[in-house]
């Protein structure tokens, strides 16, 4: 066998590895939610913003002071998760078939650019995927505003935390009293 048709066997054999791996990660039960949270400091989504982002894992803790706004008046929240759609795009079948009956010259420098070329064909057949956005009423991820640092006491009778699962257009008495952010998984 030539090296260029092990080459080409591989590069077949690497795609086919490739769209097997993807269709196993929509299989997934629960897709990450990679959160995308832009903070006013106006209500009705007026003023100065700020964009914080959240990919997943742990929750994250964000001071009122790191996002250098005075208060926070809206919330816009944009939710989207990775999905693996493939689109196949049939490939060059000249260059797959030069690249396959070539003969190969050894004092030719550019030997290997039709094997490389055939390669790329391959590689190109497939568009692996998109980002598409999650419905609100399928989101799991969302801000969790809090008047004190999470986890330490708040006064008798007072709500510690807000939690935003939707755009907020105006947050209220809580635009003020808001001091950490917290970006995760709510309940």
């Amino acid at each position: 066998m030539k090296r260029r048709n092990r080459t080409l066997l591989a590069g077949l054999a690497s795609v086919g590895a490739v769209a097997g791996a993807g269709l196993l990660y929509n299989r997934r039960p629960h897709p990450t939610e990679w959160l995308y949270v832009t903070v006013f400091s106006e209500p009705g989504y007026l003023g100065r913003n700020e964009t914080l982002s959240w990919i997943g894992g742990e929750r994250e803790v964000v001071p009122l002071d790191r996002i250098q706004l005075p208060r926070i008046g809206s919330i816009r929240l944009e939710r989207r998760v990775y999905r693996f759609r493939p689109d196949v795009r049939p490939p060059n079948v000249f260059i797959l078939w030069h690249a396959l009956t070539e003969r190969a010259d050894p004092t030719d420098p550019e030997e290997g650019l039709s094997s490389f070329i055939a390669m790329n064909e391959l590689a190109g057949m497939f568009s692996l995927g998109h980002w598409e956005s999650v419905r609100e009423s399928e989101a799991r991820s969302g801000v969790r505003l809090w008047a004190e640092r999470p986890g330490e006491a708040t006064a008798p009778g007072a709500a510690p935390w807000h939690d935003v699962l939707a755009n907020t257009p105006d947050l209220g008495s809580w635009s003020t009293s808001t001091r950490y952010l917290e970006l995760g998984y709510h309940s």
